[in-house]
């Protein structure tokens, strides 16, 4: 990507979000029609008020106001609706764990992450989108949004425990991330929750895909338990627990610890690569001219349909410019909530302690002032010299500062290396002749993305 600019101090603007009734209609808005309801935000201010149920929030519009925020992780902790129902769902994680244990998390997780692992996660990943190709037939219909869901489950299978998923866990993983990523944005919108006690179909869905996803990972930390080591991010955390007697020390953990990272990793690891494999393909068919671009650059970098290994990232470079302007225009990360732990000014404005703060990569990756043209897919503006310089702040596909995403490398290689292996075989097209829009619940993409696989001949 290309480098920041930094923005000259200016006077900031807050306002307050449109509605007639607004303690109701603005969490309705959010959830109806999200992305129309906050692209009509920044013309109200760089800091705009607004309510979800019976709590006020702000919603920041400015992308130096989001950098500044991000950057001050002790004054705007992880916390709001967002992070207490993640925190249901995942525990005390690495991605919902407040900013004063994050750094010994970070330290433990780190090994797994490490940039020197990534050649050999590269093969992982070719093998698992190769094998992908082989089950798919000329002119099959083929559900794209699940088959990027078996792709990167099988890719944070290997990496988190070293394939232990067979088909059938698989399935019951792909199934309850589903239901549960369907159920947290709702419950992120509407923070009351005499709501989700009501036994309503959605919500037996919901928790039964949370017994379902704990369950799995209890019996899989058992296995393993009774098992040699393996070198996987489960061998890393089991060894920081056997060498850690009860507990004690900088990096101990205990077996709650590695339940909650297990969940937070593959939540995290399945869903949002899956949801930016899914957007990448549906954009690429409707934009022809980025379609033969890529199609010209894996034919000249991987001949004969061979499938990308480390070597091979650096040469992929149009290729990581179309995951990067998928992330852009369609982020599977697009909503966040802070909250402050202090009474602090931020724009101008005095906030109180305690106040809940939204950011959304959506609304700050279509602004025109940063990107312009910004509804275009166009994966050449990021190429060298394609566009100018991102206003610090605008671009956040993995969030920035010391809370960014601590697998942000390894899903772009995934996402590099998935898109140019099914690229360098197959060609998508959309059934109803186009990808259809994005649908917004917990991450961002295509749903139920169906389109017909024709084969090429490089």
């Amino acid at each position: 990507m290309s480098g920041a600019r930094t923005e000259p101090t200016r006077p900031w603007t807050v306002g307050t979000a449109p509605g007639i009734f607004p303690p109701v209609s603005h969490a309705i808005a959010l959830f109806r029609r999200p992305l129309d309801f906050l692209n009509s935000l920044p013309e109200q201010g760089d800091l705009v008020a607004l309510r979800l149920g019976p709590r006020r929030a702000w919603m920041i519009c400015d992308p130096q106001l989001v950098h500044q925020m991000l950057r001050e992780p002790h004054v705007f902790d992880k916390g709001g609706t967002q992070y207490d129902r993640l925190g249901a769902l995942m525990g005390n994680g690495i991605v919902t764990c407040p900013q004063s244990e994050h750094r010994r998390q970070r330290m433990i997780l780190q090994p797994g992450f490490h940039p020197s692992r990534i050649p050999a996660y590269t093969t992982s990943m070719g093998e698992e989108a190769e094998a992908l190709c082989r089950a798919w037939r000329p002119g099959e219909r083929i559900d794209v949004t699940g088959a990027m869901m078996a792709l990167t489950t099988g890719v944070t299978s290997r990496l988190l425990f070293s394939g232990s998923l067979d088909a059938e866990r698989a399935a019951v993983v792909r199934e309850s991330l589903a239901a549960v990523v369907r159920g947290l944005f709702v419950r992120t919108v509407v923070p009351v929750d005499a709501v989700f006690r009501i036994p309503t179909p959605a919500n037996r869905r919901y928790q039964d895909a949370l017994r379902r996803l704990h369950a799995l990972i209890d019996a899989i930390m058992a296995e393993r338990r009774a098992a040699p080591p393996r070198d996987d991010v489960l061998g890393t955390l089991l060894a920081a627990r056997d060498g850690s007697g009860d507990g004690d020390g900088p990096c101990a953990v205990t077996d709650q610890e590695i339940h909650d990272q297990l969940v937070t990793l593959l939540l995290t690891g399945v869903e949002t690569t899956a949801m930016c494999l899914a957007s990448a393909f549906g954009l690429l068919a409707v934009n022809p001219d980025a379609e033969r671009a890529l199609y010209r650059e894996v034919d000249a970098t991987l001949p004969g349909g061979h499938t990308p290994g480390h070597d091979a990232l650096e040469r992929l470079r149009y290729t990581r410019c179309v995951v990067t302007e998928t992330l852009r225009v369609r982020p599977p990360g697009w909503l966040f909530t802070r909250t402050t732990t202090r009474a602090t000014e931020l724009g101008g404005h005095r906030l109180p302690r305690g106040a809940t703060i939204l950011y959304s990569p959506y609304l700050l990756h279509h602004d025109p002032a940063s990107f312009p043209e910004p509804e275009r897919f166009r994966p050449e503006r990021w190429l060298p010299g394609g566009a100018t310089a991102v206003r610090k702040g605008a671009m956040l596909p993995f969030a920035a500062g010391n809370r960014a995403c601590i697998g942000d490398r390894l899903a772009m290689a995934e996402a590099v290396v998935a898109v140019a292996t099914i690229a360098a075989r197959w060609r998508l097209r959309p059934v109803s002749g186009h990808a259809g829009p994005p649908r917004p619940a917990a991450t961002l993409g295509p749903r139920a993305l169906t389109m017909i696989c024709e084969p090429r001949q490089p």
